[in-house]
Parts: C-alpha cells; structure tokens; sequence
C-alpha cells in the first residue's frame, strides 16, 4: 500500500470494488469519447465485470486501485489498473483514471506499480486506443512503442459472402472434445492442441484465459486437415464477437472467419478486432459484408513476442 501527499491511497483492489472499477472505466471513456465525435457510452455491466473479475483472479498482486478517503470513512475508488502475465509476456489490460484525478502523475504511479521487476526478461505490451496519444505517449516513455494497428470491424454478412473453409480442413467444436473428463484424452489433446497454437502465433500459452472464455459463453472450434492435424482454433460467442482467432497458416483465416461468421446468429451485429498485420482477415472480413468502426486500436510493445498476421486477440484488455 503507498499513501500519497495528496491523500490518496494505492492498493491492491478488493473483489467488492470492481463495480467501481466499472464505474471508473466507464468515465473515463465518456470523458473524451464525446470530443471525438463518439457518443456516451451504453453497455450492460456484466460483460465488463466479468472481464475485470477474472482479470483480479488470475493477477491479483496486479490489480491495484486509488482510493480517495471520504469523510465518513468510506473510500471512493477514483483510478485502477489491471496487467497479467503469461509466461514471458507482461500485458497491461487496463488503465484508467476518473476525469476529475486525471494530470496529477496518478496514471504514471499506477503503470509504475504493476510494471515486472524482471523487465529484462519480460516482453511489455499493451493495447491504446488512437484517439488517446497521452496515453500512448506515456506508454512510449517505458519502450512500449505503438506498432500494428488493431481495427474493429462490425456488422452482419451477406448472403453467400463469407469465405469457407479450405477443401480437406473440418471444423470440430470444442464441446464434442471436452464432453469427457479433462484429463482424458480428447480433453489433452484439446489444450495440447490450443497450447501450441497460442506458443506458435501469440509466443504464450494462456489457459487461464481459455478458461475465461469457456465461462462467458464463447463457443470454440478446433480446425483440422486431413489425418487429424490440427491447423487453427477460433471463437464465436452467441452475441457475435469474434476471437481470439489462431491458425497455423495465415490463408486460412478467410475460411475460418467464414466459418465462425456461419456458426452463430447473433440479434445483433458481428464484431472483430482484427490487428493490421492480419491483411487476410481484414479483406475477408471486409468482403463477407462488415465495415470499418471507429478510430484503431494500437499495439504496442518493447520488443517483438508473436506473429499478429496469424492471430487476432481475444478483447483489448487480453489478447
């Protein structure tokens, strides 16, 4: 815990404050999403929560909030932020500050907190968003340099659009490989197969967050080619949004987007972020029918740890 000069106090958060934490996030995209041309945000609670839920439960020595003591005794969160590591890979999901804390150095202090000792040894990333250069700015400062774009795409495809899968290579959902135990075979050969991909495209394997998918819905396929080898793996949740998304070959990401475009019928639009260097899933996703949306999101990183023209992240807040 650090007291600073000014009152405020920095922790590691509690599972009752991440509600607040919401309320937090939720103020600080309001407060310059209207000076871009973006309207208030509205949004149910739960996806957030869930999200920040689990990013508590697996780093919490990483999730620290602010906190201004009130009067009464209570105390009102005002900043939070939340990194994870996976394997060799540091990633900072989330940091924001309410509008009315915010040019008092309280950003710098939080990123500073959540930092790795062993930078030497950890690759440091984040997701910012464009429309936001103080913050990618003071990312920069720490080495994490934007370098590949990350485009959300959304909407609905039409008719007979979206691309299908290669002759040879079939779609097995998820479900039919862990309806045994998860320690039988097909339950292994599932999470081997995931591991591989993930350490072969994103540069980590990342099961927690395969986990995390599973409990909010996601609906997973595992892509092989002839003789049971597997090429890929993507999700769909029933809403519609897209990722993560790995293949072993990045010609297959048309078919496989086709794929998962079918697999569901969402009430509303399908969504995606797709980073830039993944040009094949951006012109196939195109095709299919779906539009460019808003300002990009910006990857950003101090050194190299995956191959992004081969997978596309799960949110921003945990690729």
């Amino acid at each position: 815990m650090t007291v600073r000069s000014d009152g405020l106090v920095v922790r590691p958060a509690r599972d009752d404050e991440l509600p607040d934490c919401s309320d937090v996030w939720r103020a600080g995209l309001d407060g310059y999403g209207p000076r871009v041309g973006r309207p208030p945000l509205i949004s149910s609670p739960g996806p957030i929560l869930a999200l920040l839920g689990h990013l508590r439960r697996t780093d919490p020595g990483r999730f620290l909030v602010a906190v201004r003591p009130e009067p009464d005794g209570s105390e009102r969160v005002v900043a939070f932020a939340s990194a994870s590591r996976r394997e060799d890979v540091w990633f900072l999901g989330m940091l924001f500050v309410h509008p009315d804390e915010q040019a008092r150095g309280l950003g710098r202090e939080l990123l500073e907190a959540v930092l790795p000792v062993d930078r030497a040894t950890a690759a440091l990333a984040t997701c910012t968003d464009a429309a936001q250069p103080i913050s990618s700015a003071l990312y920069a400062r720490y080495g994490i340099v934007p370098r590949v774009p990350v485009l959300e795409l959304v909407g609905r495809p039409g008719p007979g659009r979206p691309a299908s899968l290669p002759d040879g290579v079939r779609a097995v959902p998820f479900e039919l490989l862990a309806a045994g135990p998860a320690d039988g075979p097909a339950g292994r050969h599932l999470a081997a197969a995931i591991g591989s991909l993930d350490r072969a495209t994103l540069g980590y394997a990342h099961p927690e967050d395969h986990v995390y998918l599973a409990e909010t819905g996601r609906l997973g396929h595992l892509y092989e080619a002839r003789g049971g080898r597997v090429v890929g793996y993507g999700y769909v949740s029933p809403v519609g949004r897209i990722g993560p998304v790995a293949v072993e070959d990045e010609a297959l990401l048309p078919g496989v987007l086709g794929h998962l475009l079918g697999a569901v019928e969402p009430a509303g639009a399908f969504s995606a972020w797709v980073p830039g260097a993944a040009g094949a899933a951006v012109t196939a996703l195109l095709d299919a029918g779906l539009r460019l949306e808003d300002f990009p999101a910006l990857l950003c990183w101090d050194r190299p740890f995956a191959d992004f023209s081969r997978y596309l992240p799960i949110t921003l807040a945990i690729l």
